[in-house]
């Protein structure tokens, strides 16, 4: 898509097609936070778009803007029962931490750069759970599988699994904490395997032998 601004860090790129058949797209705000509070603004946002890019006659806002409020949204998966999820990176730098897990509503806003980690402002939706200031995950792809998601983690260098519970509230878990190094992509195989893939060699990494790696496992070992 065109008008969509590009930096050297939050830039998003998630790409998935949704229950409905509408591809979505996540933008980071380009190192320019109030773009994401900028309705006519592509960045900081989940976008919604046809398969030929056209846009959905029922997107909130006329454009291909689906939400806002995001300042790096990194992975999208939809529950059994159609709720879209994402994760987000928090703020970095001197001021680490606050990572997201959001459920995403059509049209909803998120905060940033107004409000972050449990802080609340009527009309701007918090996250389901954060990582706090004490732990980064800088979370970056998720999937789904059998009521739990999986959602990778870069600096936290960890996959993550969030389990969801009734009122979609959510039991964060913990595995292969410092296995691999940095995880940045998880997605559900049509084997019903979850491959990962690792990024260490992104120079923020410590490069392990044979880095980088795609790695396949059976989540039934989670069960």
């Amino acid at each position: 898509m065109e008008k969509i601004k590009g930096s050297s860090n939050h830039d998003g790129g998630r790409i998935a097609f949704g229950p409905d058949g509408y591809l979505y797209i996540t933008t980071g705000d380009a190192e320019t936070p109030n773009l994401a509070q900028d309705k006519n603004s592509l960045n900081g946002k989940i976008l919604r778009i046809k398969d030929d890019g056209g846009i959905p006659e029922d997107n909130p806002f006329g454009n291909a803007v689906y939400s806002l409020g995001h300042r790096n949204p990194q992975g999208l998966a939809w529950d059994k029962n159609g709720t879209l999820w994402e994760t987000e990176h928090g703020p970095s730098g001197i001021q680490t931490g606050n990572d997201e897990v959001n459920i995403i509503i059509k049209g909803g806003n998120y905060g940033w750069p107004t409000i972050k980690g449990d802080q609340t402002k009527k009309g701007l939706i918090s996250p389901i759970i954060q990582s706090g200031t004490k732990d980064t995950w800088a979370p970056s792809g998720m999937a789904y599988y059998d009521g739990s998601l999986f959602f990778s983690g870069l600096r936290g260098e960890a996959l993550y699994e969030a389990k969801i519970r009734n009122g979609n509230k959510l039991d964060l878990l913990t595995h292969f904490k410092q296995e691999f190094g940095r995880i940045r992509a998880v997605v559900l195989g049509p084997d019903g395997y979850l491959y990962l893939s690792t990024s260490n060699q992104d120079g923020r990494g410590r490069v392990r032998e044979g880095d980088d790696k795609i790695i396949k496992i059976n989540p039934k070992i989670f069960r």
